[in-house]
């Protein structure tokens, strides 16, 4: 008899190996540079599903790879997702007052803090992934490609530049083409580079790495779309955060443009898109398949 993925199980004991590594990566706060290391543990610690670490330590299992020396890598996907939301929900940009159920940094600390602790939690990633130096089997020319993917990803020719684009899109007319490129920067690059990461230090072909590319585009655009649909449909003590905060600031999103019925075909396509990616690959893929498949039914 086949034995169901216990997803939820796995996602948690992942996600405890990330946080220890985390806690590890970034010192307690102490000395002169107390304030700024303790605003940027403020965020880093303040929960989140660490997908992205997640995503990245699987690939390299995916791809035949041992996932334990690469963990610093890993850390780096969560230090640059956490900067960008700390400077996502500032004044300047989103203007939010909570995240993942608690004050956003800036309330905490302060605007000026708090673009310091995304910056500093930016510049520390890039130092972990050149840590890689130390592990075993890793080539410079391998730690500079993973580097590559990450700044391409990063910055805006993937996440920053997408985010210039919601911003821009707010007060504009926008049509559906528009969305897509807009959220597979934003949102899809830093998903889809960190499977990339993963499969390339894990070893991986580049066949088995162009797969799992792919499969995180496909996955990043059913994220968005379903992240869309809880902004409309989401409950805010599961969420963290209030629904209906995209319409409130005239936010392009799937639903907007498409409606609720298509936005959700929209989402199963990626979705299924997504899972013929991994179709070459054995047992190691079930966490991608079964994430895959979580997207379509996920409540935050």
């Amino acid at each position: 008899m086949h034995e169901v993925f216990d997803l939820k199980l796995y996602l948690a004991e992942r996600k405890r190996e990330v946080e220890a590594a985390l806690e590890t990566s970034l010192p307690p706060p102490t000395g002169l540079q107390r304030s700024i290391i303790e605003a940027a543990r403020y965020s880093l610690f303040a929960g989140g599903k660490r997908l992205r670490p997640i995503l990245c330590l699987t690939a390299a299992e995916v791809v035949g790879g041992d996932s334990r020396p690469i963990m610093p890598a890993a850390c780096a996907l969560e230090m640059i997702h956490t900067y960008s939301l700390i400077h996502d929900d500032l004044p300047a940009m989103d203007n939010d007052d909570y995240r993942r159920g608690q004050l956003t940094n800036h309330k905490v600390y302060g605007e000026a803090i708090a673009i310091l602790a995304g910056d500093a939690l930016m510049t520390e990633a890039f130092e972990l992934v050149a840590r890689l130096q130390d592990a075993p089997g890793q080539s410079p020319d391998r730690i500079l490609r993973a580097i590559r993917i990450l700044v391409k990803a990063a910055g805006y020719r993937g996440m920053i530049g997408g985010q210039a684009i919601d911003l821009e899109c707010e007060n504009l007319e926008t049509d559906i083409a528009t969305v897509e490129y807009m959220h597979v920067h934003k949102t899809g690059a830093l998903l889809s580079a960190s499977l990339e990461m993963g499969a390339l230090l894990g070893g991986g072909s580049p066949e088995d790495t162009a797969r799992l590319r792919r499969y995180g585009h496909h996955f990043g655009l059913a994220f968005q779309i379903t992240d869309d649909l809880l902004d409309i449909e989401g409950d805010a003590v599961e969420m963290g955060k209030k629904p209906g905060s995209d319409a409130a600031r005239n936010k392009k999103t799937y639903p907007a443009l498409l409606g609720m019925v298509r936005s959700k075909e929209s989402a199963r396509e990626h979705v299924e898109q997504a899972l013929q990616e991994l179709a070459a690959f054995g047992a190691a893929a079930e966490p991608l398949r079964a994430l895959a498949r979580y997207l379509l039914v996920r409540r935050a």
